[in-house]
């Protein structure tokens, strides 16, 4: 089933990287015609969109490959890496948008209007069908949701595009075409940043969020047999599974198979309580050494 699943998003990734190489073009070309700004800020963006879906897909195929000695965990972290870099991409391209408004303010230009006007409904159709199309799978897969976001920030700055084309058609406030690119630009910054902070602190192999080591060493604590928990690390392999190891100290010197049945009462506790499936627990019996809940490795 999972093999299936990422099949059908990378068929879903391919149609919307078609859909959004079609309207870049059209945007680019529409842009340099009437002189739009915010139309070839919003080319521009599209053509991240291409790059995120591009991205998106790749990692999809490298995180199949099986794990082999020289990679014991594979590419799953490929969706991570994906989803960081097209966040950190969206970011670049806002804070350029932010300058090019602003010379479009101390300098404005006529603009032609029926191009942005056009080009602007051509793209919320072409993206509302590529959000569409992923919308799904955005709810199970950081990778995937980098690359939704995309394109439904770009179907909203497309809305903003047309309203400011049909203002400019009616009113000639050429002006609002440099407003309507720092919107654009504010809403992409607003949009990505906690996938790019999330992505960040995975890559980082920061403790995943609802896992208090705190509260996990009080949990195991309980066990009469248990004196301390330490050397505790829990980190993200990929956006869907958090790994846990430790060190167990026994207070009483007792048989193997005892020490089996605790730490599978306490690996089903993670698992239950905290959602951690992958746990790696070393017990220790009268072992001199640092006895932190986590200690910085040398």
């Amino acid at each position: 089933m999972h093999q299936v699943n990422h099949k059908i998003q990378g068929r879903k990734l391919g149609i919307a990287i078609i859909l959004n190489i079609l309207i870049t073009l059209s945007q680019v070309i529409g842009g340099l015609i009437s002189g739009s700004i915010a139309l070839l800020s919003d080319a521009l963006h599209n053509f991240s969109d291409v790059m995120a879906l591009v991205l998106s897909y790749l990692a999809g195929k490298l995180s199949l490959k099986k794990n082999t000695p020289g990679k014991t965990f594979g590419f799953k972290r490929a969706g991570l890496m994906a989803a960081f870099i097209n966040a950190s991409t969206l970011i670049v391209i806002a804070v350029y948008l932010i300058f090019e408004a602003l010379q479009r303010f101390r300098e404005p230009q006529e603009i032609e209007s029926s191009w942005v006007i056009w080009l602007a409904a051509l793209s919320i159709i072409l993206n509302g069908i590529s959000a569409w199309i992923l919308h799904s799978d955005s709810k199970h897969s950081m990778n995937i949701k980098s690359a939704y976001i995309h394109l439904l920030t770009d179907l909203f700055t497309s809305v903003a595009v047309l309203v400011g084309g049909i203002l400019i058609s009616f009113y000639k406030l050429y002006w609002i075409d440099g407003l309507l690119t720092l919107l654009i630009a504010g809403y992409i910054i607003f949009s990505i940043w906690q996938t790019l902070i999330d992505s960040l602190k995975m890559l980082m192999l920061f403790t995943p969020s609802g896992i208090e080591l705190d509260e996990i060493r009080s949990r195991i604590s309980k066990f009469k047999e248990v004196a301390n928990i330490h050397h505790v690390h829990a980190w993200h392999l990929n956006d869907n599974q958090i790994h846990f190891e430790a060190h167990i100290d026994f207070n009483v010197d007792i048989p193997l198979s005892r020490i089996d049945e605790l730490l599978g009462q306490i690996r089903e506790i993670l698992s239950r309580e905290y959602n951690v499936h992958h746990v790696t627990l070393q017990p220790e019996f009268d072992r001199c050494d640092k006895k932190d809940l986590v200690s910085e490795d040398h």
